[in-house]
């Protein structure tokens, strides 16, 4: 049986990925491997991982969570959202604060009629993505489901 050769890691890269996607340092390390050293390949694969992490957890039941507020051209602009996800810690959480406000600038900027037309939009700060997929990205990083229960947007 022939050995395997084991691929030489770039540190470079692999702490970019990290940085990037928050992912641990063997999903990381085991993305680079997979995708041969391509850092865009890799960026997919960990993003692919983290969609599938969140079809997992996608029927667990979501008890706590946040009510953000964002304001726009001083004021003539506003958004509201409450965004759900399992636990308090997840909820107190910088990384699932980040999520919410980023979740209610989009908001403010593209004015979704409803959830569905929302969840599909490009998101605003990356349009290679859409919210939901944004959204999943975070439940593979924070290890939690999350939704969206509701949201309004106003503006004078």
């Amino acid at each position: 049986m022939a050995k395997k050769k084991k691929m030489e890691i770039d540190v470079g890269l692999l702490k970019k990925l990290r940085a990037e996607t928050e992912a641990s340092i063997s999903d990381c390390r085991s993305a680079i491997i997979e995708s041969e050293g391509d850092y865009n390949k890799a960026l997919k694969v960990i993003r692919e991982r983290g969609l599938d992490r969140a079809a997992k957890k996608a029927e667990r039941q979501v008890k706590s969570g946040l009510v953000t507020v964002y304001s726009h051209q001083e004021g003539r602009i506003g958004a509201m959202i409450l965004i759900r996800c399992e636990t308090d810690f997840v909820a107190r959480s910088e990384l699932f604060k980040e999520l919410a406000h980023n979740l209610t600038l989009h908001l403010t900027a593209m004015n979704p009629e409803d959830l569905d037309e929302f969840l599909s939009q490009p998101f605003v700060k990356d349009e290679s993505r859409t919210v939901k997929e944004v959204i999943q990205e975070y439940i593979g990083k924070l290890g939690e489901n999350i939704t969206i229960e509701k949201f309004v947007r106003y503006e004078i």
